[in-house]
């Protein structure tokens, strides 16, 4: 199976301005764990992470105030639609991250999570039967 089959299309853009709480509620909406931020001053990609914003929650800091763009990763790893779910898997377990932004031709096309991969290889493994204990 391939990332084009398990990634989710409906991307959340969002700018390097945009305060913490607001990609918080647009993610919350959305149902996403991530957003793709997209800064129009140096036309580079960048995500930012559930985990990003609990971490300046955590340190104490004011979604208010606080900017993606502060908290963004932007020494990303992008995923093609082309790669296997064992490639993704794989990237993700190497790199310690749970999304991947995937990119055709230079733009962003979806976002492929852990959940979206485990998704995909439950219902095969179902019908095996369970290890022994």
């Amino acid at each position: 199976m391939l990332v084009r089959d398990a990634m989710s299309t409906m991307v959340l853009t969002i700018g390097p301005d945009h305060t913490l709480r607001q990609a918080a509620r647009m993610m919350s909406a959305r149902r996403v764990g991530a957003a793709v931020v997209l800064d129009p001053d140096t036309s580079g990609l960048g995500i930012l992470t559930e985990r990003d914003v609990l971490n300046s929650l955590g340190g104490g800091q004011d979604p208010d105030h606080e900017r993606a763009g502060r908290h963004t990763t932007t020494d990303v790893v992008f995923a093609s639609p082309g790669w296997t779910l064992e490639e993704a898997a794989h990237a993700m377990a190497h790199g310690g991250f749970r999304h991947l932004i995937v990119l055709d031709d230079q733009e962003p096309v979806g976002i492929v999570s852990v959940r979206d991969i485990i998704g995909c290889w439950a219902p095969v493994r179902e019908g095996t039967s369970p290890l022994p204990r």
